[in-house]
């Protein structure tokens, strides 16, 4: 791997959007001879990946048309990243200057939202990034050493974004380029890439209406592209258990609060029915694994219910429930208590995002 690293490096000084021999020799390398020294390194990069090393995958580019200053050769989870406008990786860029290598944990510019993968504006690619390296440090405890900075000396749009969307880098220099150094950074990358996955697989990066959203999609459009590589997918078991768990907080507050809240989840749009005194009180209880809510998924009838009780409903919102996924009993804790008494639905937004369309009976 030294070599074919070392030659890549020599060649990016010589870069020209045009198929000159150098860049010919430059794809040839990164699309297929160090693609295929990563794939060799299958065995410790699949372990360090643990449950989402099933499918390791493996694959290059160095532009499509014209040829890019920023050619690169990653790896992942086939399903949590199918493509690379889809999910997290670790991708080698190589400076422009042929400096050394930058070992990179990224991710797409896009990402599911509101039914459709939207391109992410730059605040919201840094967020991103941000939320990543938050996975990583709550994980590990440290960021070391992938602390460097996301400057690949690239000049144009493109290979611009791919530097604002390497959420960790590690650069070798080109002089410190060895199998040895080069194994032990990729082992690394893929811990921390696993971590990632670990937290989008229970939902920690999308919000719960986008999370909702998703599972539409999944219904109306089991084939589509678009709900492959996002990694949230709870089963009944699981959301249940957070359901629960949301709950239980809930009530606690009710019941510390001075309300004796009635459990009504089963039978009504509502889920507590609080009262206190005189004071009756409808609360929704919203539990996520998301490590934000700023939005939500409501049925017609709990919009209504919102509405036409204004001013007596309440809507109480748990994030960050920690889900262990055990088959067969799952078990969620912790949570973030976020509680509205006396809810204004109407100062909220509220955007349509699935319609029960039903045949004329005329």
């Amino acid at each position: 791997m030294r070599e074919t690293l070392q030659r890549i490096c020599e060649l990016q000084p010589f870069y020209s959007s045009k198929n000159t021999p150098e860049m010919q020799e430059r794809g040839r390398l990164v699309r297929h001879v160090l693609a295929e020294e990563i794939r060799e390194l299958g065995e410790p990069l699949s372990a360090a990946l643990g449950p989402f090393g099933n499918d390791f995958f493996v694959e290059g580019s160095d532009g499509i048309g014209r040829k890019t200053e920023l050619a690169w050769t990653r790896f992942c989870s086939e399903s949590m990243s199918p493509r690379p406008t889809d999910g997290f990786y670790v991708v080698l860029h190589f400076s422009t200057d042929g400096s050394g290598v930058n070992i990179a944990v990224g991710c797409s510019s896009s990402k599911f939202h509101n039914g459709y993968s939207v391109i992410l504006p730059a605040v919201e690619l840094d967020s991103r990034c941000a939320w990543a390296r938050s996975i990583v440090l709550e994980e590990r405890g440290s960021l070391e050493p992938f602390t460097d900075a996301s400057d690949f000396g690239a000049r144009a749009p493109l290979p611009k974004s791919f530097e604002r969307a390497s959420a960790l880098v590690k650069k070798v220099p080109y002089s410190a380029i060895e199998d040895a150094v080069m194994e032990r950074h990729l082992v690394e990358s893929a811990r921390m890439l696993r971590a990632i996955y670990a937290a989008q697989r229970i939902g920690r990066e999308l919000s719960p209406a986008d999370q909702a959203e998703l599972d539409i999609l999944n219904v109306t459009k089991p084939t589509s592209m678009i709900a492959r590589g996002q990694g949230f997918g709870l089963t009944a078991k699981e959301r249940k258990a957070v359901e629960l768990r949301a709950m239980a907080l809930a009530g606690q507050w009710l019941r510390d609060n001075g309300y004796n809240p009635k459990d009504t989840s089963a039978t009504k749009p509502y889920d507590f029915e609080a009262t206190s005194g005189d004071e009756k009180l409808y609360v929704e209880v919203k539990g996520t694994t998301s490590d934000v809510a700023d939005a939500i998924a409501m049925t017609h009838g709990e919009v209504n219910l919102h509405r036409n009780k204004k001013g007596q409903t309440a809507l109480m919102i748990v994030t960050g429930i920690r889900l262990q996924k055990e088959p067969s009993a799952p078990t969620a804790t912790g949570g973030t208590l976020e509680t509205h008494v006396g809810w204004d639905i109407d100062a909220w937004s509220l955007h349509p995002t699935a319609y029960r369309v039903e045949r004329s009976r005329d």
